[in-house]
């Protein structure tokens, strides 16, 4: 049940065999131990990706059983054989440049590297339990910046560690260089955003309020007025275009069918990235940002991409730097039918595109949380059968089989929570 494809710099022998450096065009590969017959299901959820990270020096692949392996890319590794993290029930994995971190179903964080345990960098220690209010510890969310890792905790509030050099955690870097702890950033959180390649972070309250801090050179997207390259105090984003906010990667905003950006081309504002490739497209499925490049995937199967392209990382062929977005050639998807489960990670330097279909076993749990925070307030779920079946398309439309089991299981637990 596994499908990945790969393109950029080759840095893991161990794990993409007898290909060159640069692989300019995406490939399709498997996990040696993957097993060949597709139909035999034991250890399914061994075998099936649930999500993959990757940075400059490290790429881990979280599956569906909790369980993850790292490849390093390291000089000083000469063999880059993976290596089994040992940590159980992981919900979330993060690569940065210099930092890792990983979320556990019961909301520990454990993160690695020289700026979180400088005496043993490559040893994950548990970040979360050195929050200072005991009753902030449980963790919902987690974000890897270039040099820091962000923590969203149950009550909403959102806490940083590592480096501050930019002022990516919120304060002066004079006076707060780095820190050891987690230290408090703001309160009444919704989501943070950043990049693993990004020295800045995206904060959106419950009012769909927009802040950020850290590095900027137009992608912080405060305007013209605004170029200095440090914003240390935490800044309200007063120009983003209307629409509710989804997702937002590495200075690139994306909102319902439409693509914004910031940064790109020296703009200082949001500005709406248009082509003829994706226009006329009902939903922009998924898209992830690198440190120079960008890819995004459409409803209709297309791949595209834009940015730098001097290691492959966009798949088009060629190490051309492509300015325009330009639509990426796959092979043949083994899941083609199920394009909305497939997701993209850019790296450093490379690309994943992987299948991972959402698992209905999390489907009361991930419900639960979508009411606690009241997401999708503006739809009401205690009316007719009619209204829920509606909103179970607009939660999960792209990551569930729309079996009637299961949109009937669905009702049942949506009669319960309300």
């Amino acid at each position: 049940m596994n499908e990945i494809i790969f393109f950029g710099s080759n840095q893991y022998p161990k794990l993409i065999k007898n290909k060159p450096n640069k692989i300019k065009k995406p490939i399709q590969f498997k996990f040696e131990n993957e097993n060949e017959n597709e139909n035999e299901n034991e250890n399914e959820n061994e075998k099936q990706i649930k999500q993959i990270s990757t940075g400059n020096f490290s790429t881990i692949f979280l599956f569906k059983n909790g369980k993850a392996i790292e490849y390093s890319n390291e000089e000083n590794d000469s063999n880059q054989n993976p290596q089994k993290i040992q940590i159980e029930n992981i919900q979330k994995v993060t690569v940065g440049f210099q930092n890792e971190a990983i979320l556990t179903i019961e909301g520990n964080v454990f993160a690695k590297g020289e700026d979180i345990n400088p005496n043993n960098p490559n040893e994950f220690i548990n970040i979360s339990s050195l929050i200072e209010d005991k009753n902030d510890r449980i963790i919902e969310d987690i974000v890897s910046g270039d040099s820091s890792i962000y923590l969203l905790t149950s009550n909403q509030n959102v806490y940083g560690i590592s480096s501050n050099e930019y002022g990516q955690l919120c304060f002066d870097s004079e006076t707060l260089k780095e820190t050891e702890k987690p230290i408090l950033m703001m309160k009444n959180v919704s989501k943070i955003f950043s990049g693993n390649s990004s020295n800045h972070i995206f904060l959106l309250n419950s009012n769909q309020e927009l802040f950020g801090c850290g590095y900027n050179y137009g992608q912080l997207g405060l305007g013209e007025s605004r170029k200095e390259t440090k914003i240390e105090k935490l800044t309200k984003i007063q120009n983003i275009p209307k629409g509710k906010i989804i997702d937002i990667q590495s200075g690139n905003y994306h909102s319902k069918r439409k693509l914004y950006s910031c940064g790109y081309q020296n703009t200082y504002e949001f500005t709406e990235i248009k082509s003829s490739l994706f226009e006329n497209d009902n939903n922009i499925l998924d898209f992830s940002v690198g440190f120079e490049h960008t890819l995004i995937l459409t409803s209709n199967s297309k791949l595209i991409g834009f940015g730098n392209n001097g290691y492959g990382q966009l798949g088009t062929g060629d190490t051309k730097y492509h300015l325009i977005p330009i639509q990426i050639e796959l092979p043949k998807l083994r899941f083609n039918e199920d394009i909305s489960n497939y997701h993209i990670s850019c790296g450093e330097f490379r690309s994943f595109l992987y299948y991972s279909p959402f698992s209905f076993s999390n489907l009361e749990e991930d419900l639960i949380k979508l009411f606690e925070r009241k997401e999708f307030c503006d739809i009401s779920f205690k009316t007719e059968n009619g209204e829920i079946i509606k909103a179970h398309k607009l939660i999960l439309k792209y990551r569930l089989n729309q079996n009637q089991n299961e949109i009937e299981k669905l009702q049942e637990i949506i009669s319960k929570i309300n």
